[in-house]
């Protein structure tokens, strides 16, 4: 009677235990799920200063923080003073890894009562509305839960989480001119502690990233993190189908936001010589296309400049030849900001855009080259009105510190990968000439 007890005991003990391994197992595998690529969906704003917005979770619980998108931003950084409240946030304490991997040498005391962003003991960095152009007071660097999609490169897949994305706490203020309801700014820039380094750190995927901005505020664009395929609808995948160009490095930082000593974070590119239909816009010192000693000059990308600008003799020649090889068409009084309008009433339109001249940025060979057509070029301002979306920004040698900064709009309906390990751009130039745009991601699955 007793042998027969034990048995009983001894099968329903092993029932137990054969329960519980298929309970954990499947527990263990969700958990230790690790993506190839993270997907982030963009949104065109253009209520007062264009901007690309994109959102996250953040915090526990997870609450939808919205923000503005900043291709050389250090970091991200959000406001902590307006009810940040979370369960998991933690402060990176002075001499940590932490603040060694966000390169912050600078402690400061907070006077205020404890709450995130506010704790004694914590490293600071200097947070930057890159929109608005000015940096904010040092604020403290810390620790928290983010979660977002990733992706098969087709479409937004599981939902995964990191439970300590470095991150800057930052102040209300610093919101100024951010678009509604923006709540910080995400940094892509080429730093330890920008997203697409922490984001490919967390998941052992490689080091690469890719931006395809909308045209329309009516649809979404998309950033992929990680590796292709990056697919399109109707099934192109463009990572198929790349030009590729060295990404090169600015060895003085050309942000308010900076440690000395630090290179800029942001993406420059060799560009060598311009050419509107073929033809070489000359009348500028050429020197000005390449980076200084003191980092001045060169051309990068940005997110946050809405419209390409030029120092002001690269900008004179640029307008001068355009202007020729468009000379059929009347211009009109510029509309700001643009100095150079065009009567559009009898201009007709292409796949790619108006009929106009083509742009060519030539890069490290005169068979590589970028070209924009008007799609890019053009900016309709009112129903027979079109400008050259191409701003002056100054003259050299103090201002401008970039001597080119391609914008926003002339990257629209491109798509751009940063190959951070390899210091390379791959770009794909209008997609539209492919029959599809930045807008055609299938984000329907997610609600």
């Amino acid at each position: 009677m007793a042998s027969s007890s034990f048995r009983h005991l001894f099968f329903c003990s092993l029932a137990i235990i054969f329960h519980m391994i298929f309970v954990i197992i499947p527990s263990e595998a969700k958990t230790s799920f690790r993506p190839k690529a993270l997907v982030l969906p963009v949104s065109k704003h253009t209520s007062g200063a264009i901007q690309y917005l994109t959102s996250i979770k953040q915090r526990t619980p997870l609450v939808p923080v919205r923000l503005t998108l900043d291709l050389g931003g250090t970091f991200l950084w959000v406001d902590c003073e307006d009810r940040y409240v979370s369960a998991t946030y933690k402060p990176a304490r002075c001499g940590s890894a932490q603040c060694s991997l966000a390169r912050s040498k600078r402690c400061f005391e907070c006077l205020s009562p404890p709450r995130p962003g506010c704790y004694n003991n914590t490293c600071n960095l200097m947070s930057l509305n890159s929109v608005l152009g000015s940096g904010g007071n040092f604020d403290q660097v810390g620790q928290d839960v983010i979660s977002l999609h990733s992706t098969d490169g087709s479409n937004p897949t599981k939902i995964v989480s990191i439970p300590n994305l470095l991150f800057v706490c930052s102040q209300t203020f610093l919101l100024t001119q951010l678009a509604p309801g923006v709540k910080g700014i995400a940094g892509l820039g080429r730093t330890k502690i920008g997203l697409p380094s922490q984001f490919a750190s967390t998941f052992s995927f490689k080091r690469k990233f890719a931006v395809c901005l909308p045209s329309s505020r009516r649809s979404y664009g998309v950033v992929f993190f990680g590796d292709g395929p990056y697919n399109l609808l109707p099934g192109i995948d463009v990572s198929k189908s790349l030009i590729y160009t060295p990404l090169i490095v600015n060895p003085v930082t050309t942000g308010a936001n900076y440690e000395e000593g630090e290179p800029s974070s942001e993406y420059f590119i060799n560009v060598t010589s311009i050419k509107i239909n073929g033809k070489v816009v000359s009348g500028f010192n050429t020197s000005l296309l390449t980076i200084n000693k003191d980092g001045y000059g060169g051309t990068k990308i940005s997110s946050v400049n809405p419209y390409t600008v030029m120092e002001t003799s690269i900008y004179n020649a640029f307008v001068d030849l355009f202007t020729k090889e468009l000379s059929g068409v009347p211009r009109v009084t510029p509309v700001e900001p643009f100095g150079v309008c065009f009567n559009s009433t009898n201009l007709g339109s292409t796949r790619v855009g108006p009929p106009v001249p083509t742009i060519d940025l030539v890069l490290q060979s005169e068979s590589v080259y970028w070209r924009i057509f008007g799609a890019n070029s053009m900016v309709q301002v009112s129903q027979d009105v079109l400008c050259l979306g191409f701003v002056d920004n100054g003259q050299s040698p103090s201002n401008p510190r970039t001597n080119i900064v391609i914008g926003a709009h002339q990257i629209e309906d491109n798509l751009l990968q940063f190959d951070l390990a390899s210091s390379r751009l791959g770009f794909s130039s209008s997609l539209l000439f492919r029959q599809t745009t930045c807008a055609n991601f299938n984000f329907t699955s997610v609600a």
